[in-house]
Protein backbone atom coordinates (compact mmCIF):
# COMPACT_ATOMS: atom_id res chain seq x y z
CA UNK A 1 0.00 0.00 0.00
CA UNK A 2 1.28 3.17 -1.43
CA UNK A 3 0.40 6.81 0.93
CA UNK A 4 0.55 10.40 -0.25
CA UNK A 5 0.76 12.69 2.54
CA UNK A 6 -0.32 16.76 2.48
CA UNK A 7 2.42 18.76 4.51
CA UNK A 8 3.33 22.44 4.54
CA UNK A 9 6.24 23.83 2.50
CA UNK A 10 8.09 25.92 5.26
CA UNK A 11 11.53 26.74 2.60
CA UNK A 12 12.25 26.42 -0.65
CA UNK A 13 16.14 25.67 -1.90
CA UNK A 14 17.57 24.30 -5.11
CA UNK A 15 19.86 21.33 -4.24
CA UNK A 16 21.95 20.08 -7.08
CA UNK A 17 19.83 21.85 -9.81
CA UNK A 18 16.55 20.29 -8.09
CA UNK A 19 14.08 22.37 -6.51
CA UNK A 20 13.62 21.33 -3.02
CA UNK A 21 11.23 22.60 0.09
CA UNK A 22 11.51 22.06 3.72
CA UNK A 23 7.82 20.43 4.39
CA UNK A 24 6.11 20.52 7.97
CA UNK A 25 3.85 17.65 8.72
CA UNK A 26 2.14 18.57 11.80
CA UNK A 27 5.77 19.57 13.33
CA UNK A 28 7.40 16.56 11.91
CA UNK A 29 9.76 17.90 9.09
CA UNK A 30 11.47 16.27 5.85
CA UNK A 31 12.91 17.46 2.98
CA UNK A 32 10.92 17.02 -0.49
CA UNK A 33 11.63 17.58 -4.69
CA UNK A 34 9.13 19.94 -5.82
CA UNK A 35 10.13 19.32 -9.80
CA UNK A 36 6.69 18.10 -10.28
CA UNK A 37 5.27 21.23 -8.91
CA UNK A 38 7.30 24.01 -10.44
CA UNK A 39 4.48 26.69 -9.36
CA UNK A 40 4.77 25.99 -5.56
CA UNK A 41 5.45 28.62 -3.22
CA UNK A 42 6.21 29.24 0.78
CA UNK A 43 3.07 28.29 2.82
CA UNK A 44 1.41 26.20 -0.15
CA UNK A 45 0.27 22.80 1.01
CA UNK A 46 1.59 20.00 -1.14
CA UNK A 47 0.79 16.04 -1.10
CA UNK A 48 4.29 14.19 -0.62
CA UNK A 49 4.96 10.80 -2.00
CA UNK A 50 8.26 9.47 -1.84
CA UNK A 51 10.60 12.58 -1.18
CA UNK A 52 8.08 13.89 -4.18
CA UNK A 53 5.34 16.64 -3.82
CA UNK A 54 3.27 15.15 -6.57
CA UNK A 55 0.59 17.88 -6.23
CA UNK A 56 -0.74 21.17 -4.32
CA UNK A 57 -4.13 21.36 -2.30
CA UNK A 58 -5.86 24.03 -0.66
CA UNK A 59 -5.36 24.32 3.50
CA UNK A 60 -8.55 23.27 3.78
CA UNK A 61 -8.41 19.68 2.36
CA UNK A 62 -5.11 19.11 3.63
CA UNK A 63 -6.58 19.58 7.31
CA UNK A 64 -9.84 16.86 6.30
CA UNK A 65 -6.74 14.69 4.71
CA UNK A 66 -4.70 14.88 8.16
CA UNK A 67 -7.44 14.78 10.40
CA UNK A 68 -9.01 11.36 8.29
CA UNK A 69 -5.31 9.92 8.73
CA UNK A 70 -5.62 10.95 12.15
CA UNK A 71 -8.75 9.31 12.73
CA UNK A 72 -7.23 5.51 10.53
CA UNK A 73 -4.32 5.28 13.16
CA UNK A 74 -6.79 5.87 16.27
CA UNK A 75 -8.94 3.16 14.58
CA UNK A 76 -5.78 0.67 14.17
CA UNK A 77 -4.71 1.00 17.72
CA UNK A 78 -7.89 0.61 19.24
CA UNK A 79 -8.37 -2.66 17.19
CA UNK A 80 -5.49 -3.81 18.69
CA UNK A 81 -2.19 -5.72 17.00
CA UNK A 82 -4.08 -9.06 16.18
CA UNK A 83 -6.78 -7.18 13.97
CA UNK A 84 -4.96 -7.72 10.79
CA UNK A 85 -3.66 -11.10 11.41
CA UNK A 86 -7.32 -13.06 10.45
Amino acid sequence: MCLAVPGKIIEIKENEGLKMAKVDFGGIFREACLDYVPEARVGDYCVIHVGFAISLLSEDDAMETLELLKQISNFEEELGPEAGQR
